[in-house]
């Protein structure tokens, strides 16, 4: 057995004894490159999943709505912020990150090339792709790399008051009037099959999964955690008084889960590769944001150095 072969076996081994990875421990080095291929889309999703729900801000129906919108959206700014620096002490440059999705090269989450037309697709995305995310993000709590594992535990905390506030919008609208319903009932309609995409593609089409698992980077398999949300949402919305838009949608007393329907992974895919309703306008709306920040960058630089200086200088003067 090769000196390689030997640290490999010893890493699963630690791994499986439910031990945590840390920055300075020695890792495989496709372990590292998987996290941090997952940990920045994660970021990259985070900053771009903003911008559907930011430019309703100043438009939402109360200022109760405006200060909550404002608030969540904060968070995922915070969130990505998280990532980014998780992925930091992998050895991945954060700058190199971001250029990466501001080139259009690295991928982040499909829902968000979706667009939000109505005040129901902010409750819609808070209740559905929030909760979509938190089932996502629970086991992550959980996951191998330390770094990693401790973000998400805030992260998921965060999460959960974002599902619940889009739940009460979606409550609200379905006991509202005959127009709020049919508002709620029709944001149901647009983000229940990309929700289901969220977890990714079957077990069977995604190559990655499998591994890992086994390095316990994952926890459950997309189809696992797609089945959760799906027996977990649907007597979420029977209470709303909301109708789920899959015909072939039954429980399965046998199963003691819910039966579906087909998704349109060729739909997926094709918004994976730029061809989403959004995909280029929120490419560009972080292209925008990025060039007119560049002097916020600039003055944070010239105050570090400035201060870096000063500190040397009173160093050298004790």
């Amino acid at each position: 057995m090769t000196k390689e072969m030997d640290m490999q076996e010893r890493f699963q081994q630690y791994v499986d004894a439910e031990n945590k990875v840390e920055p300075k421990d020695w890792m495989p080095e496709k372990y590292r490159k998987t996290l941090i291929r997952q940990i920045s889309q994660h970021a990259h999703s985070e900053v771009v999943g903003m911008l559907p729900e930011a430019n309703w801000i100043t438009r939402a129906p109360s200022l109760r709505r405006k200060t909550a919108l404002l608030a969540k959206v904060q968070d995922e700014a915070g969130h990505g912020l998280y990532l980014y620096s998780s992925a930091e002490t992998l050895g991945a440059d954060r700058m190199d990150m971001v250029e990466d999705l501001l080139a259009g090269k690295a991928k982040y989450s499909s829902i968000f090339n979706y667009p939000t037309p109505t005040w129901a697709d902010i409750g819609a995305i808070g209740w559905l792709v929030d909760g979509a995310a938190i089932a996502n993000q629970v086991m992550l709590c959980r996951t191998s790399y330390g770094p990693y594992s401790r973000a998400m535990v805030r992260i998921c905390k965060e999460e959960s008051f974002h599902q619940r506030q889009g739940y009460e919008i979606m409550m609200t609208l379905s006991k509202g009037t005959p127009a709020q319903k049919k508002m709620a009932q029709d944001a149901l309609n647009r983000w229940w099959w990309p929700a289901l995409m969220m977890f990714g593609p079957t077990d069977d089409n995604s190559p990655n999964s499998a591994q890992s698992m086994r390095w316990k980077i994952k926890r459950k398999s997309n189809d696992q955690l797609r089945q959760e949300f799906i027996d977990k949402t649907v007597p979420q919305a029977d209470y709303l008084g909301l109708r789920i838009p899959d015909d072939q949608l039954r429980w399965n007393e046998e199963t003691g889960h819910y039966d579906f329907g087909p998704i349109n992974w060729e739909e997926f895919f094709d918004v994976l590769k730029g061809n989403g309703k959004c995909n280029k306008q929120r490419l560009e709306a972080r292209q925008k944001a990025h060039k007119e920040g560049e002097w916020v960058r600039e003055a944070a630089n010239a105050h570090a150095e400035k201060m870096a200086r000063r500190e040397k200088r009173e160093t050298s003067a004790a």
